[in-house]
């Protein structure tokens, strides 16, 4: 064989390994590349499944917050009586309708034309503005509000007093100040009726007018007090009222449920739920039962005759009564001692009235008086008083029905304050409601 054809023959053996080698390279660059797109696919599903599970995780977090804020929270107490319990949430609402229902009564006077700086030097006024701008002292209130609602219950139960359906709507129209059988005499002619006898207001304690009933439903707005105010409450002037032409009975009953439609819709937008609304009905039902059962209809109510003193410490207290057990003369002396502006010009006669007009200490001392013994000396929140009743008479009939519906009121509270007095070891109000009063 020649040379040139070994050549040849050598040369093909190279091409071919050479090409060979060639195509073992291509291969293992391909190989390369697939092998790293594997690599980027498995980070890619590492990098998925990465963000799915931080998902979950988020998630779950989120689940647990709302859990906790929604239903762990709520379920908390923030009371006990006894084996009751009130929890955060039923607070929480309590607390919201109550705010609500203050706005409205604030606003309300507002719009009437009163001066809220003059109202904040008078009761129950001041205690409303101070409840309005500390939610503390109004979360206070609301709480023991709601302990005394759980005791009138339990008391309501021993006696087999329960509210049924024509008693809680007849409860709903008391609260906004609509009387079926008022509407129904609309355009009847009146009969002839006697006048009612006048009973002249005693001058130990004015009794606060009763909480306006929700005419407006205005956004409702925080009033500040004025503390530069005058000591000396001044008299409050309304502006003056427009009369409104007599309605029908069908557009008295039309404005009664408008009203009530209007009243539920601004609870609901503030947050409070429709039961906690009607649980205040319902309560206002329970109560009127249990005031009637405590004052009969027709039951007679207490008016006296008396004179009193009224001094600011209890020294002076016992050196007046030690002159009058002297000889020394009532009249003289409560002309010369007595700070009441209203009797002590007319020798401290308050005249014949009905008691429950006075406030409970003294009212409880005269009705515990024995006629022309010189009594006292009694505290009350004007300071120390000495009385002497002249003459007592119990008074029954139709004439009684507004004095009868104040010693029902008078009597409701002198319960709670008995079921409070035999529970106190059982009622427990937990420190932390302070950390649940809401804040909007």
């Amino acid at each position: 064989m020649s040379k040139r054809t070994q050549g040849t023959a050598l040369s093909k053996r190279r091409r071919r390994k050479a090409a060979a080698g060639g195509a073992n390279v291509q291969s293992q660059a391909e190989a390369g590349y697939k092998s790293r797109a594997k690599r980027e696919q498995e980070l890619q599903r590492w990098a998925i499944r990465g963000i799915g599970a931080l998902a979950v995780l988020l998630a779950l977090i989120l689940a647990v917050a709302f859990a906790f804020e929604q239903l762990i929270i709520p379920s908390q107490l923030v009371a006990h009586i006894g084996d009751e319990s009130i929890t955060v949430r039923e607070f929480q609402q309590e607390y919201r309708l109550e705010r609500n229902r203050l706005m409205l009564q604030i606003n309300n006077l507002q719009s009437s034309g009163f001066d809220m700086q003059q109202l904040a030097q008078q009761e129950p006024y001041a205690t409303w503005i101070n409840e309005a701008n500390v939610p503390d002292q109004l979360g206070l209130r609301v709480l023991n509000d709601m302990v005394d609602d759980r005791l009138l219950a339990r008391e309501a139960s021993s006696r087999a007093i329960s509210v049924d359906e024509e008693a809680l709507q007849r409860a709903i129209e008391d609260y906004f100040g609509y009387d079926p059988t008022e509407a129904a005499l609309v355009g009847v002619e009146p009969t002839a009726t006697a006048e009612p006898t006048v009973t002249p207001t005693p001058y130990v304690s004015p009794t606060p007018s009763p909480t306006p009933l929700p005419t407006a439903i205005p956004e409702p707005t925080v009033v500040d007090e004025d503390e530069d105010a005058e000591d000396a409450p001044p008299t409050v002037t309304p502006q003056p009222t427009v009369v409104e032409p007599t309605l029908s009975a069908q557009g008295m009953r039309d404005n009664f449920e408008e009203t009530e439609r209007n009243y539920r819709a601004y609870f609901d937008r503030a947050g409070v739920a429709s039961e906690t609304l009607d649980g205040l009905f319902t309560r206002n039902a329970l109560e009127q039962a249990l005031a009637a059962d405590l004052v009969a209809d027709g039951a007679s109510v207490l008016y006296a005759d008396l004179r009193h003193i009224l001094v600011e410490d209890e020294e002076t207290a016992l050196s007046a009564i030690e002159a009058l057990q002297a000889g020394e003369s009532f009249a003289a002396l409560a002309r010369a001692i007595s700070t009441d502006p209203g009797s002590s010009a007319r020798g401290g006669e308050l005249g014949e009235a009905f008691v429950g007009n006075y406030v409970t200490e003294f009212r409880r001392a005269v009705e515990g008086a024995e006629i022309g013994a010189i009594v006292g000396p009694v505290e009350s929140e004007f300071g120390f008083h000495i009385l002497q009743v002249r003459s007592k008479e119990r008074r029954a009939g139709a004439e009684e029905d507004v004095q009868r519906e104040r010693a029902r009121e008078q009597a409701l509270d002198e319960l709670i304050d008995e079921l409070r007095e035999q529970h106190d070891d059982e009622i427990t109000l937990l420190d932390n409601w302070l950390d649940h009063i809401p804040q909007s």
